[in-house]
Formats: C-alpha cells, sequence, structure tokens
C-alpha cells in the first residue's frame, strides 16, 4: 500500500506506441503491459496505435462490435483495477488512456482532439490524436502521431507536426495549446529514417550492437538541432534494435523487392513546459524556448525498450515508463461517498455523499453502483440519480438509496463512483465493499449500460464491451467506506470512465426498443438502450465540453 505525501506525489505512467499494421491483436499481451512484472505500481497506462484496420468492411464491424484493440486492452487491464479514462480514434489513429479507479476524481478537464495531415489535411490516414487532462492540479498532453513515411520526407514531418500542434486547441483558460501543458509526451510511428549510411552498414551495425554510430544519421536525432519546434523534447537512448522494417511473422528485416532500410520510426519523447523568466516575452515562434524555468514537474524515465516477441505487425511495439513528481498535487475529491462496509439486506443499499463548495451539481449527476474490475464509466450494475433538490442547498450531507431492482443477485466486491454530468468525468470514488443479499440467482445488471461509442471521422463505433471481470481477489474492508482520502491500495478494481461522444443509435432489439420507450414515459435512463437519452449523465451534455 502506497502512502500519498502531503507535499508532492509520484506518479507511474506506462506509455505503449505500436504500428499494428491492420494485424488483429496477438493472444498475449501480457508481456508489453508489464502485467507479468507483477509490481502493480503504474497509475496510467496510455497506449498509442497506428495502422489499426480501418477498411470500410472492418469499419462497419466496428459499428455492431467492440474495437478489438480497444477491447483486448480493456480485457487485460481491468482486472487489475484500470479504468478506460478516454479514448479517441481517427481512422487507423487510436489513443486508449488508462488510470487506477482511485485517481480517477484528480484526472479533471479530459478532452480530445483530432488532425488530419493526409492528402493535404483531408484525409486521415496520417495526423494526430491526443488526449489533455489535470492529473493531480498538473497539465498532460498525450499526443500520438503518424507522420508521412518514406526516406526524403523528413521535412514533410516536421512540417506535419508543427501544422498538428497548431491547430490542436482546447477549451478552458489554461493549457489551451499542446505546448502550454505542463508536460507533453509525444509518441508514435513518427517514422524518422536513417540517412546517408546504406543498407549493409546499418545492418551490420545492428548485428554488432553499434546503436551510437546510427544515433548520429538519425532523421530525428539531426533535427533537434535544428528546429525550433523540437526545443525541449527529450528522449532516452534509443539501446534496442530500429523497429521497422520487419517481414511479418519473423524478426527478420525487410527481405521484400523493396527492402526498406531499418529505422527507429517508433518513438517516445517527452517536453516539459518552460516558464518565461519575469518581463520576458516568448515570441510565438520561441514557444517552446527552454530560456525560462520549467512548470516544477519533474519526469524520470526508468526504461526505453522495444518487444522483439510480437510479431503481427512489421513494426515492433515500443514502451517507456516514466515517474511524474509532482511539487504539490489535487488531493481532495470534489464529491466525498460514504457507504457501509456490507450490504447485506435491501435496507444497506444507501450511500450519503458530501459535496466540495466550488462543486456546481447537476440533476443529472448520478451515482454508479460498479463490480470490481470494470472497464469504463457506463459499465455498471445499477444507478440512482443524485438530484438536486432546493431543500438541499442547506444541507451538508446528502443520501441516495438503491431500489431491489439497482442491485446485483448474488454477492461480489463493489465500489460507488460519482458521476458529473457538468464534467463529463467521475468525481468521487469509494474503496470497494461488498454486498450479500440473500437472494440468489444471476447478476442480473445489465451489460448494454457499457455500451459508449467514438467517433473514428464520419463513422461512429458503437463499443460494446463483454460481462464484467470477477474480482480477482477480496479484501477486508474497514467499517466505513468512503472516497474523501486517497485510494493508496493497489486493487484490482477500476470504475470505468470512457469519455465518448455519444450518437443517437437505437437497436433494433425488443430489449432496446422497451427500455427507450420507458426512458422516454419515465424520465431515467434506460439501461439497455444506446440512444443519448438513455445514458446517465449524457443528458443535455455538450459533446464539446465532454472533448470526446
Amino acid at each position: 500500500n502506497r502512502e500519498y505525501d502531503t507535499t508532492s506525489c509520484s506518479r507511474r505512467v506506462h506509455i505503449i506506441t505500436w504500428n499494428v499494421g491492420s494485424a488483429t491483436p496477438p493472444d498475449d499481451i501480457t508481456s508489453l503491459l508489464g502485467l507479468n512484472v507483477g509490481d502493480g505500481n503504474t497509475d496510467m497506462y496510455i497506449i498509442g496505435l497506428q495502422e489499426v484496420n480501418s477498411m470500410i468492411n472492418k469499419r462497419l464491424k466496428d459499428v455492431l462490435f467492440t474495437d478489438q484493440w480497444s477491447e483486448v486492452c480493456m480485457e487485460r487491464l481491468s482486472p487489475f483495477g484500470y479504468v478506460l479514462v478516454t479514448s479517441q480514434r481517427m481512422q487507423g489513429l487510436l489513443l486508449l488512456v488508462f488510470a487506477k479507479y482511485f485517481h480517477l476524481p484528480f484526472l479533471r478537464g479530459v478532452q480530445t482532439e483530432t488532425t488530419r495531415t493526409g492528402l493535404g489535411g483531408y484525409w486521415g490516414n496520417k495526423g494526430g490524436v491526443s488526449a489533455r487532462m489535470s492529473v493531480f492540479g498538473h497539465t498532460i498532453c498525450f499526443l500520438n502521431c503518424h507522420l508521412p513515411a518514406h526516406m526524403e520526407n523528413s521535412e514533410q514531418r516536421m512540417e506535419d507536426f508543427e501544422s498538428i500542434l497548431q491547430q490542436q486547441q482546447f477549451e478552458g483558460q489554461a493549457a489551451t495549446g499542446v505546448l502550454d501543458h505542463d508536460v507533453v509526451f509525444w509518441f508514435g510511428d513518427l517514422n524518422f529514417r536513417i540517412n546517408d549510411l546504406d543498407m549493409q552498414v546499418v545492418k551490420s551495425a545492428i548485428d554488432n550492437n553499434k546503436f551510437p554510430m546510427l544515433w548520429e544519421k538519425d532523421q530525428l536525432n539531426m533535427a533537434k538541432d535544428s528546429e525550433t519546434v523540437l526545443e525541449g523534447f527529450q528522449e532516452g537512448p534509443l539501446k534496442f534494435p530500429p523497429t521497422y522494417k520487419f517481414d511479418t511473422g519473423t524478426n527478420t528485416y525487410d527481405t521484400s523487392g523493396k527492402k526498406r532500410k531499418p529505422a527507429w520510426t517508433d518513438r517516445i519523447l517527452w517536453r516539459l513546459r518552460a516558464t518565461a523568466p519575469a518581463g520576458t516575452a516568448l515570441s510565438a515562434g520561441k514557444r517552446g524556448s527552454m530560456s525560462g524555468l520549467t512548470s516544477g514537474v519533474k519526469v524520470t524515465q526508468h526504461y526505453y525498450r522495444s518487444y522483439m516477441e510480437y510479431t503481427v505487425s512489421d513494426h515492433k511495439p515500443v514502451s517507456s515508463i516514466f515517474t511524474l513528481q509532482f511539487p504539490y498535487k489535487v488531493d481532495v475529491p470534489l464529491v466525498t461517498i460514504m457507504v457501509e462496509d456490507e450490504w447485506n439486506s435491501i435496507a444497506d443499499a444507501v450511500a450519503k455523499f458530501k459535496v466540495m463548495p466550488n462543486f456546481a451539481r447537476s440533476s443529472w449527476d448520478w451515482i454508479g453502483l460498479y463490480k470490481v474490475g470494470f472497464k469504463h464509466h457506463k459499465d455498471y450494475v445499477g444507478y440512482v440519480w443524485a438530484k438536486q433538490e432546493e431543500a438541499d442547498f442547506q444541507r451538508q450531507e446528502h443520501q441516495v438509496t438503491f431500489t431491489e431492482e439497482e442491485l446485483p443477485k448474488g454477492s461480489g466486491d463493489f465500489i460507488l463512483g460519482y458521476y458529473s454530468n457538468n464534467m463529463s468525468t467521475i468525481v468521487g470514488v469509494t474503496e470497494p465493499f461488498q454486498i450479500q443479499l440473500p437472494t440468489s440467482g444471476l447478476d442480473h445488471s445489465s451489460s448494454d449500460s457499457s455500451d459508449f461509442s467514438s467517433e473514428d471521422d464520419s463513422t461512429v463505433v458503437l463499443m460494446k464491451t463483454r460481462s464484467r471481470s470477477p474480482s480477482p481477489r477480496k479484501s477486508k474492508h474497514r467499517k466505513h467506506r468512503s472516497g474523501s482520502h486517497s485510494h493508496s491500495h493497489s486493487r484490482s478494481s477500476s470504475p470505468a470512465q470512457a469519455k465518448m461522444k455519444e450518437l443517437n443509435v437505437t437497436d433494433d432489439s425488443p430489449s432496446s426498443t422497451a427500455t427507450k420507450a420507458e426512458s422516454e414515459s419515465t424520465g431515467r435512463p434506460a439501461e439497455g438502450s444506446s440512444s443519448r437519452l438513455s445514458a446517465p449523465g449524457e443528458k443535455g451534455n455538450d459533446t464539446r465540453d465532454s472533448g470526446l
């Protein structure tokens, strides 16, 4: 169990980039996610993929079924307590952000952006997708890019990167541009190649582990000396073999007629925001100048490596683990939920909550009941509206009651999460508690409640998760479960938060039709319906505000 420092905090971030070459996911991504290490100290996973299959027939299938890559990542991470915070897709580019469930109240202002650079900006096969948020009070932006290919296009790659930085703008007073964030992580298939050296020299250097001679001719390394936009970006040493281009299914570099020269196309870089000295104004062209002080956040890279064992693509995946040390932190949730240690009868299904004075409640806020190991914020078993009555304004403590139909039949470990409609995020969670009701039978939790959609250019991908993962382990709990303090347990649970644009999509199934009618007649969200009105916390919510 990790203790939270009162003056600073450290968070461990695991970033992965992989050009998957339209392949289906491999059977096992355990080593790529580092789940075989077993330390459980990773706080966030950031997964950036390129060339996810976006052919028309595949995209049509994605309308009916979950995107395979998102699904496999959720399936592998949710049992360890990771929740999908947000996701953004643009054709073959996919960005997934996961975090431990107890961090959710401290990840705020989540927004995403997409920028097309293919075919002069009209096509999304190349470009960038990003997710930004405030993490414990510090702004962070994750930018996944796929830049133009081929040896001769180094200058075009830099132009496209600058274009992406210029076009991606976020709402809010702080950190409106990518480089305005306290920390920026830039990764993806950046497609930079190795200049001058011929194929045999490059392969000989790789075979003899003489990477430094190749670093000097790496186009990205060379550009750092001349390109203003790269000022301040840092990268760890490339101590692994070039990750492109391999014969699919092998660890052999390209033997096709094209015989592409090996290169480190797949990269992970980071940048700390510069603060100009007093009285100094940075010109627009020198926006990234490091002449000033940094924002106070420290970034430590623990490793930077590739994974030769994955052969489904002509690229090898690359990952890096960082520790982010914040000089101060936001550590008080906007909503504190209190719940008894066990619910042994229907009468026990009561939760009390307190809100911070600066928290703006909405009549569409709700409290979800989540099974330990759930995947995103709509993956609830049941929910109750956290409506605010006029009499509540003077009240310090509020109470909600779950009805029998909202409760699972059977027993298990659960948590409660308060979803803010205004902020499009979970702003308070409890620690796990047990439900052991005297009834028997199957858990009637709605699998349809886990539907969400993500915009893939003009194609909307309806993502439907399968049944929730069972709790890998149970633990003894204190008498009162509250989210008022930091949840430092590396537990196998996770409320899920999927910030996605929604579309009015209606199932043809009888259950969908019935639940939609119920929603319209009762004014409460119908769990089985995938229409926009049916999702709790989404009614009246501006998709632009959610950033998804």
